[in-house]
């Protein structure tokens, strides 16, 4: 067994975004091409009323393809960690042998997570503007996951020159503000407070917040915007149902009370769905703009990209002998 702790995870991804992004948008395609397993996440709920907003998720998965790969990731999400200083999210990924199904490494999942949905989104801003790049972005949480989100879109966005930054709690943004300063000094990073001003004056908002349930619709949007809807639960479902939709597997995203999960059940269908993005990368869907409606992009943030990422993980820290080896873990 390999355990690969976070120091090994960062050390093989640093400075690998644009080949992340590529993995990224492969696996979509296979997963469109009907070539991964993917069963619906288990979501571990506490009954305790001190742990309503807390969850623990295990995402199995299979990818096929030339560098097939089977695992499961179980992530954890506690809020409440914020206040108290820590990150919200912490995880693990185990991966397994295709040869004969034993367990061959643990990999720190939380910074796995982080970058493959930074990857999911900045894949899907390239994709989505293509035809009219944006030259800033809106950044809506400032947290860890839209502080990846905000590397990734640097690198899939040459233009990108521009992040406004809005959070509930100012001293975030002010911080995050700071840190982009240091870490990606071609992007103009400022807080800003007027969340409806803001809407309306950058044409790609990302949406990244520990939110449980719809507070926000799209109606300061400019014309031609885009929104990366990560946290899946900030947008009304009358805001979904106004929006282009574009989604990574509508069965996955389409429950556990997500904005769509709500706005299906409003409308008592999926039509609002306009193509997952695995199609739009096939060239076997296509996705027709209306400038007066959002294009609104809700990734459930699948299982079979953090396979695919920790085994892309693997195979280099193999390679470096990075982490920790555990030869007695199972039996001879």
């Amino acid at each position: 067994m390999l355990i690969l702790r976070r120091t090994d995870v960062t050390d093989v991804l640093s400075g690998r975004e644009t080949e992340i992004i590529d993995l990224v948008a492969d696996t979509y395609r296979l997963h469109d091409a009907g070539r991964t397993s993917l069963p619906h996440s288990v979501f571990l709920r506490f009954p305790e009323e001190h742990h309503s907003r807390d969850r623990i998720i295990g995402l199995p998965a299979y990818r096929g393809g030339e560098r097939p790969a089977a695992g499961m990731k179980w992530i954890s999400s506690f809020p409440g960690n914020v206040a108290a200083g820590t990150e919200r999210a912490s995880a693990a990924v185990l991966l397994n042998s295709l040869a004969d199904g034993r367990p061959v490494a643990l990999v720190e999942g939380a910074v796995i997570s982080a970058v493959r949905t930074a990857a999911s989104a900045a894949l899907a801003a390239a994709e989505l503007t293509a035809t009219r790049p944006p030259a800033s972005v809106l950044l809506i949480g400032c947290g860890v996951i839209n502080q990846e989100i905000l590397r990734f879109l640097a690198a899939a966005l040459p233009d990108l020159r521009e992040a406004a930054l809005y959070d509930t709690d100012p001293a975030r943004a002010e911080a995050f503000a700071a840190r982009c300063a240091e870490t990606l000094p071609g992007v103009k990073a400022h807080p800003v407070s007027d969340l409806a001003a803001a809407l309306g004056a950058h044409r790609l908002v990302s949406l990244a917040t520990t939110a449980a349930a719809p507070h926000m619709d799209l109606a300061a949007c400019g014309p031609d915007t885009t929104v990366l809807h990560v946290s899946l639960r900030d947008l009304t479902a009358q805001a979904i149902l106004g929006a282009v939709n574009v989604v990574d597997d509508a069965d996955h995203v389409c429950r556990e009370r997500t904005s769509l999960d709500l706005a299906q059940q409003a409308a008592g269908n999926r039509d609002f769905v306009a193509a997952p993005i695995g199609a739009l990368l096939r060239g076997t869907a296509t996705l027709r703009r209306e400038p007066e409606r959002p294009v609104v992009y809700s990734p459930f943030g699948l299982g079979v990209l953090d396979v695919a990422l920790a085994e892309f993980v693997r195979e280099e820290a193999e390679r470096r002998g990075l982490g920790v080896r555990v030869d007695d873990f199972l039996p001879a």
